[in-house]
């Protein structure tokens, strides 16, 4: 559902968007963003449009920001605008891997490149301590701290394959929570 007051949206102008979005957000909140440069500064969607294309993105299988990048490149331009959003979301940072992994290709011999990679290494493990901390307050109850406990001393000391330790952690869990909840009802 374009604004019917807002310009109608250039088939680049789409393809430039969605490729600064693509480029400038990472770990979430890519719908926040979209919001604001579809809907708030260049006025394509109505918020009603916008909302009905999110909840479409939610349910629809996928990544959520690709699915509402297709639903508004659709709703702006047909299936010319819903390729210059997907190309647009998707392309630019998957040329930046690639040039990252040439990038690692090429430095592995390089004195001082396992250097950069620890810190990068040390960068992200810091993201996701910070993440379970998070998740840390919310947890109540004795069995969610047994189970991420089961969870570290089974892959972060045991050495065990995560797949398979969450395989069995995910089922004993959902019973717990079950019976937990009988036992309160």
């Amino acid at each position: 559902m374009p604004d019917p007051e807002a310009p109608p949206a250039r088939l680049l102008a789409i393809l430039g968007v969605f490729s600064q979005l693509g480029m400038a957000s990472f770990g979430g909140g890519l719908a926040g963003w979209m919001h604001r440069e579809v809907v708030v500064r260049r006025r394509w969607l109505s918020e009603e449009g916008f909302l009905a294309g999110l909840a479409l993105g939610q349910v629809l299988p996928g990544p959520n920001s690709v699915n509402l990048a297709l639903y508004i490149g659709q709703q702006l331009r047909g299936f010319p605008g819903a390729a210059m959003a997907f190309i647009g979301i998707l392309g630019p940072p998957f040329l930046f891997i690639l040039g990252l992994a040439l990038l690692y290709g090429w430095g592995m011999g390089m004195a001082g490149f396992g250097v950069v990679l620890g810190g990068v290494a040390a960068a992200g493990l810091a993201n996701s301590v910070t993440t379970g901390l998070r998740t840390a307050r919310h947890m109540r109850g004795l069995w969610p701290w047994v189970m991420a406990g089961a969870t570290f001393i089974a892959v972060g000391l045991l050495r065990w394959p995560m797949i398979p330790v969450v395989a069995v952690l995910i089922p004993a869990s959902i019973g717990l929570a079950w019976l937990g909840g009988r036992a309160r009802g």
